[in-house]
């Protein structure tokens, strides 16, 4: 790893800076790169998170790290009030100018933080996440935001890599996606470092036990994880309780 990537992960505020920075000047080729590191499976997964949600016509959905905006537009095909959050204002451009499913209600996008969503306490009985709870800086505060806006008995669902606990297949999978990303950084953007991002977040990912055991240490109950991808990449699937 170089020197300018390890120290994206040296406090919250330098990881926070490096994301933002990241997204911003992949974001007009996002839709391409998630297509490529997923071998094309990328869609087939989001639309998979989107049945295990369970999406009630009418209900208010909220997408984090929405990007392009596909889970967002998912939801809102199935009836939902949904809204689109991401960080990056460029990613929240091009889902506002991609069509809206036929029929759906329209989907409200806003740019915000997940670590301090622009939302009142309880607004939401949905939140989905894409890749998104990996990139945080600060993965407690997260979840205690996602708790915060949900009702009680609200659902939770997020899919994302995850963090293999053999270390032999953990450094095979690192590996190749150091070696995949760096050519496709050279390639798109004359720096090896830009998607070599990746395999360094997920070395410090928690992993899917990890991060079930944050959901139930921060309130949800019946937290379930799903594996994709002979377990490579993960869907958590959560409830908080109806009180």
């Amino acid at each position: 790893m170089s020197r300018g990537l390890d120290a994206a992960f040296t406090s919250p505020a330098a990881r926070a800076g490096h994301v933002r920075r990241l997204f911003a000047t992949i974001a007009d080729r996002y839709d391409l790169i998630t297509r490529v590191l997923s071998y094309g499976m990328d869609a087939r997964w989001k639309r998979r998170l989107v049945a295990l949600a369970g999406v009630r016509p009418g209900e208010v959905a909220l997408d984090l790290a929405s990007g392009t905006g596909d889970v967002a537009r998912l939801v809102a095909g199935r009836g939902a009030h949904a809204i689109g959050l991401d960080a990056t204002p460029r990613m929240i451009e091009i889902a506002r100018d991609k069509p809206p499913p036929r029929g759906a209600p329209p989907v409200r996008w806003l740019v915000g933080d997940m670590g301090a969503l622009p939302l009142p306490a309880a607004a939401v009985s949905l939140v989905t996440a894409s890749y998104g709870l990996r990139n945080v800086p600060d993965l407690d505060q997260a979840i205690d935001e996602i708790v915060r806006v949900l009702t009680p008995g609200g659902r939770f669902l997020s899919l994302d890599f995850n963090r293999p606990e053999s270390p032999l297949v953990r450094g095979a999978y690192l590996a190749y996606l150091q070696v995949v990303g760096g050519v496709l950084g050279w390639w798109l953007h004359g720096d090896p470092d830009t998607y070599r991002y990746i395999p360094a977040s997920i070395a410090r990912y928690p992993g899917a036990a990890g991060v079930a055991a944050r959901l139930r240490q921060r309130g949800f109950a019946d937290v379930q994880i799903v594996p994709v991808l002979f377990g490579l990449m993960t869907i958590h699937v959560a409830r908080l309780p109806k009180r």
